[in-house]
Formats: C-alpha cells, sequence, structure tokens
C-alpha cells in the first residue's frame, strides 16, 4: 500500500493541475483544428492583443475587479456591524432565517425580480446596479457567517471594556477588529470570489453593457472563439489564486 501512494498522490495532482495547464497552453494557441496533433500556431499573439481594442478584455477584468472589490469591502464590513444587532435580538431565529430568502431562487430567476426596480431607479445596464445586485447576495453570506462570532465571550468582552470605561468605537476598533481579523479577511475572500464567479445577477442587471469576465468566457464559448475563451478563464482564475495564497500565508497559517 505504501508503493501505491506516492502513485495515487502524483495521479491526483496531475488531475487537478491538468485543467489549468491546458487552459495555459489553449490561450497560447491558434488555428488548432482536428485531426492535427499541435496547433498550427503557438505564442504570445492571442496574449498581446489583450492590451488592444479588439477584445476589450482588459477593459472587463478591471471592471470585475472594481466590482469585486467594492462588493466585498462593503458586505464584509457591514455584515460584521449587523450581524452584532442580528445575533443580539430577541427574533435572532427569525431573522437568520430571512438572509436564506436570495439563496432560495435561482440568480437569473432573482434577477428578473428585481430588474423592474433597478429599472425604475436608472440602475439597469450600469456597474453601480451589479455592484447593487452582487451586494443583495454577497451581504446575507457576511450575515451568516459573522453570526458565530457574537457569542457569550464576545459579549463578556464588550461588558469589560464597557466597565472600564470604553465607548462603542473603542470597543470595535481596539478589541473587536483585532480578535475579528481572520474571520475579516476570510469573509473577504469569500465575498471577493461570490461577485468574481456570479453570472446569473450580472447577465440580467447588466443586460449586456456590463461586460465582466465571467460574461466575457461565455460570450467567446458561445461564438467558439475558445482561444479568447480559455484566454479569459486564465485572468478569471488569476485572483482566486492569488486570494488562496494570501488566505493560507497570512490566515490559515496563522489559525493553525
Amino acid at each position: 500500500m505504501k508503493l501505491w501512494k506516492p502513485a495515487i498522490l502524483s495521479l491526483l495532482v496531475i488531475l487537478i493541475l491538468f485543467p489549468f495547464v491546458y487552459l495555459v497552453l489553449l490561450s497560447m494557441a491558434s488555428n488548432w483544428r482536428f485531426p492535427e496533433v499541435l496547433p498550427a500556431y503557438f505564442g504570445l499573439k492571442n496574449w498581446s492583443r489583450i492590451f488592444g481594442s479588439e477584445t476589450g478584455l482588459l477593459g472587463s477584468f478591471i471592471i470585475s475587479v472594481v466590482i469585486s472589490l467594492s462588493v466585498a469591502t462593503v458586505s464584509t464590513l457591514s455584515g460584521f456591524f449587523i450581524s452584532r444587532t442580528v445575533s443580539y435580538h430577541p427574533r435572532k431565529n427569525t431573522l437568520t432565517l430571512l438572509t436564506y430568502f436570495p439563496y432560495i431562487m435561482a440568480p437569473v430567476v432573482f434577477g428578473a425580480c428585481l430588474s423592474f426596480f433597478f429599472l425604475k431607479l436608472g440602475l439597469f445596464g450600469k456597474p453601480t446596479g451589479v455592484i447593487v445586485a452582487q451586494f443583495m447576495i454577497a451581504f446575507p453570506y457576511a450575515l451568516i457567517f459573522f453570526s458565530s462570532f457574537w457569542n457569550e465571550r464576545t459579549k463578556s468582552l464588550e461588558n469589560l471594556v464597557a466597565t472600564l470605561g470604553g465607548n462603542r468605537v473603542q470597543t470595535f476598533f481596539k478589541v473587536l477588529f483585532p480578535i475579528a481579523k481572520g474571520m475579516l479577511l476570510i469573509c473577504f475572500f469569500q465575498t471577493f470570489l461570490i461577485s468574481w464567479f456570479e453570472y446569473g445577477l450580472t447577465s440580467i442587471i447588466g443586460v449586456g453593457k456590463v461586460q465582466t469576465l465571467t460574461i466575457k468566457v461565455f460570450l467567446f464559448i458561445k461564438e467558439a472563439n475558445f482561444y479568447y475563451g480559455a484566454l479569459s478563464c486564465c485572468l478569471l482564475i488569476f485572483p482566486p489564486v492569488v486570494l488562496l495564497y494570501l488566505n493560507k500565508k497570512y490566515v490559515f497559517n496563522k489559525i493553525v
């Protein structure tokens, strides 16, 4: 059995890495048709066009980063503060149950239900509308995530600070934020990923005008442009890989 473990582990690593390696290779190829074993061209031509106006991938990447950072920052901070009120509320169970409401429906159906109100508010087809729509599914996640932080131990610490003469601002910035730093980072990473990979709400509220990377990936696939689709997928998985590395280095290792 010991002899099989390295082989099985190596096979698993190859299976996990193969899709990512294949995406990179496909993004660097062109004119690769059956039954040719190798593509007619293999180089950085597709990547060089990312800075041009032909694909608009650079603009989509920037829009995606701005939207995801905005959603993650606002959702994490507001979720942290408001989760305290929800956790200490007499009707905590009812309020917690309501936070699951956005997840009852599929994102496309949820977006269709919201489209009328966004149209009336002038947010339809705008990045601001996409941020607000994604916030409506990221914020409940943050509420649920931080619900476990507000327990009897945390309440005792708040009471201790109040007894020593500390006000609410000092309690949050000098005590609660340092204690919850790990959870805040994890929630930020998670809400960033929720926004980053969101397609349904973005396609409905953005109506094709707000072309994030996820929208671009599906557009290239529909056009049968697999090379640009692979290139946009490479850009799509780059920030999550960076966040995973930062999460492991600065959050997970400290917790362990």
